[in-house]
């Protein structure tokens, strides 16, 4: 089993290696803009990790506040925007069902393959967990602000499908009980060989989709991400 905990404890560098190359042709950002402008929004970030969707977003919007319960994935993910040179966001170490932001403070709470770790299958209190979370990302909205989730819907496939029951169930519970919308796009990984796709898939998603790598010869991974939204 690979551990994920210990990955986003200790391994940023090698973790901002594997998401460098997801999304290759640039659609999650496309897709975020459709759902709201971001320009001169201020945004509050869950699960920011390595950074990956902060140096995207950044850019655009006049404030953005980064949070992660990783200190180590913030500190590489403060390390990476400092070097690209913006200047408009901060980042925190926070539990996403606790966020030290006042009421009303964001027009955006926005949050990337971070809550669906509350649905694991050793978690039965996950739909609370998820309540609260969704209660945080709410409570420091403005009036007519939004909250997007960005949400895996497969690795290693072409069509959108939850990996595992309890994601289909966290899904369901978005969409039927608090009213999201839904859609998803391909965020396929590129690789520049063979070796480097193997290596590096293997790191993070195991050695069975990275022997599928090797046997089939892949330097592009299919990869589907769902995206949640609801305004306020």
């Amino acid at each position: 089993m690979i551990d994920h905990e210990e990955i986003y404890r200790s391994e940023a560098e090698r973790y901002d290696l594997l998401v460098s190359r997801e999304d290759y042709r640039g659609g999650i950002l496309a897709a975020l803009r459709e759902i709201r402008e971001l320009t001169g929004l201020e945004v509050a970030e869950l699960g920011a990790g390595s950074g990956r969707l902060t140096a995207q977003i950044a850019p655009l919007v006049r404030s953005l506040r980064a949070f992660d319960r990783s200190a180590h994935m913030l500190d590489f993910a403060a390390s990476k925007v400092k070097h690209l040179g913006i200047t408009n966001t901060t980042f925190q170490a926070a539990d996403n069902r606790n966020l030290p932001l006042e009421d009303g403070s964001v027009d955006l709470s926005l949050s990337g393959w971070s809550i669906g770790y509350f649905a694991a299958p050793d978690n039965p209190e996950w739909q609370l967990d998820v309540e609260r979370t969704l209660g945080q990302m709410e409570r420091i909205l403005r009036p007519g602000g939004t909250i997007i989730i960005l949400e895996t819907l497969g690795t290693g496939t072409g069509e959108p499908q939850a990996p595992t029951p309890e994601l289909q169930a966290y899904y369901t519970y978005l969409e039927e009980q608090q009213g999201f919308k839904h859609t998803w796009i391909r965020t396929d990984y590129r690789f520049s060989t063979v070796d480097e796709a193997e290596q590096i898939i293997e790191f993070f998603f195991g050695e069975p989709l990275s022997a599928r790598v090797r046997n089939q010869k892949l330097t592009v991974v299919p990869e589907c991400t769902g995206i949640w939204w609801r305004q306020f």
